[in-house]
């Protein structure tokens, strides 16, 4: 007779009276013991990692600037949180204010894990900076010497990773089973999600798209190439090609000028952005050419990664369909097969200056 597993094994009824003798009782109470215990065993684990989805988390975007950090719940809203300044590039200071904000926001919460999401390259285990473009961060072991200071759990990640899953879970991508995630500020980020699996390549170093070589020979790049995307459809492009217009006192960048306090170098992509946003006419012009070199490289991913969704996000992303529309336009007039295949959707990014934060945080809940 084939031996019963622990939940076929019929409940003992304790309340039923003891039949004669100590020594029956005595085996009757150990028999019970047995069956609860392995009852519960299973089932505790199962409850533990269910706990550790459902538990809060904390989420740190470090950017050249500030360090934001928050906490987050497993629908993605931000309960609390708090920001500081990045404090210059040393590692061991970055780590003293991570663990100083991370000591402030879990004082109010109970939080099971950290996430943390950065500019860089991180290796395939998530516990190695390789590289970072705001600190100096070389093969530093950041995991490691974060949960030596925290106590919990930590998980690192790119911060354009953290941002595209942000908005594959609770964003913009929710409902598409591959997306590509798309940040413009000062460079390009990018990021891809495959049927829910964060795709990070085989060294953990994909999504590196605003380095593709989109016109030889062109600007030249921080990476060292010439005509990486990038310098043609960020946030800098923008200011770079606003400051050319002003520099050269065109009477249509007067409102340009004026903005900027008469001074071509203080022409910035943010003012631009605000200003196309106010509705002036050289700043609007300056963000449709922008939109056509951003439409122009997704139609080179779209043939090499075929997503459903293009996620637009970051600074630059703000403007909404004054960058779009013209990006949908040259992506359309763009793309290999057109007019013979489906087209992917080109959308807006749904959470804001939150979602590094809130991705952070999710990947470490999922990984504790």
């Amino acid at each position: 007779m084939p031996r019963r597993t622990p939940e076929q094994q019929p409940a003992l009824d304790l309340s039923a009276p003891a039949p004669p003798g100590a020594a029956v009782a005595v085996a009757r109470g150990r028999l019970a013991s047995r069956l609860a215990a392995a009852r519960l065993r299973p089932r505790a684990r199962v409850l533990g990692r269910r706990a550790s989805r459902r538990a809060l988390a904390i989420g740190i975007d470090i950017g050249g600037t500030k360090v934001a950090a928050g906490v987050v719940d497993p629908h993605g809203r931000v309960l609390a949180q708090l920001r500081r300044p990045t404090p210059g590039r040393d590692p061991r200071a970055v780590e003293a204010t991570i663990a100083e904000l991370v000591g402030e926001l879990a004082a109010g919460f109970h939080v099971a894990s950290v996430g943390i999401g950065a500019a860089g390259w991180m290796d395939l285990a998530s516990s190695t900076v390789l590289f970072s473009p705001h600190l100096a961060w070389r093969n530093e072991p950041l995991r490691a010497n974060l949960e030596r200071i925290l106590r919990r759990p930590v998980v690192l990640a790119n911060d354009a990773d953290a941002a595209g899953w942000a908005e594959w879970r609770f964003g913009a991508g929710r409902g598409h089973a591959r997306m590509v995630c798309l940040t413009l500020g000062t460079g390009i980020g990018g990021s891809m999600v495959n049927d829910g699996v964060l795709e990070r390549g085989s060294f953990g170093l994909a999504g590196e798209f605003g380095h593709q070589v989109i016109m030889p020979g062109g600007h030249r790049c921080e990476c060292g190439n010439r005509g990486c995307w990038e310098q043609y459809a960020s946030g800098n492009a923008l200011g770079r090609e606003a400051r050319g217009l002003a520099a050269a006192g065109s009477p249509v960048a007067q409102e340009l000028l004026r903005a900027a306090g008469g001074d071509p170098d203080a022409v910035t992509g943010a003012l631009v952005t605000e200003l196309a946003l106010a509705g002036d006419a050289a700043s609007r012009e300056l963000v449709h050419e922008v939109g056509q070199w951003l439409g122009l490289g997704m139609a080179n991913l779209a043939a090499a990664l075929d997503p459903g969704l293009f996620v637009v996000g970051g600074g630059l992303g703000a403007v909404g369909d004054l960058l779009l529309d013209p990006a949908r336009d040259a992506f359309a007039r763009n793309l290999t097969g057109r007019g013979f295949r489906p087209m992917a959707t080109i959308s807006a990014a749904a959470l804001g200056p939150d979602a590094g934060m809130v991705g952070a945080a999710d990947l470490s809940r999922a990984h504790a």
